[in-house]
């Protein structure tokens, strides 16, 4: 089983890496870009076949190691 995890800061924390990038896609004249936010994308290959388990442990992987929940978002998607 795969597990996708993406990682997103939480709405009202500062995304300065996201700023610069917009910034840069400004200079080089792409326009109609009216925000952007940088996050980022886990993949994790599991030997637990049952879906209520692997989402159970990696629900903990990202509560302890993989978002820092403070700051973070995290959504899971099993496939």
């Amino acid at each position: 089983m795969t597990a996708i995890v993406n990682v997103s800061l939480k709405a009202g924390v500062l995304d300065s890496q996201g700023k610069a990038v917009h910034h840069a896609l400004d200079s080089l004249h792409f326009e109609g870009v009216s925000d952007v936010r940088v996050g980022k994308q886990i993949v994790l290959q599991l030997s637990e076949t049952d879906k209520t388990k692997a989402m159970a442990e990696v629900t903990k992987m990202c509560e302890e190691i993989l978002a820092n929940t403070v700051i973070e978002d995290y959504k899971i998607e099993l496939i």
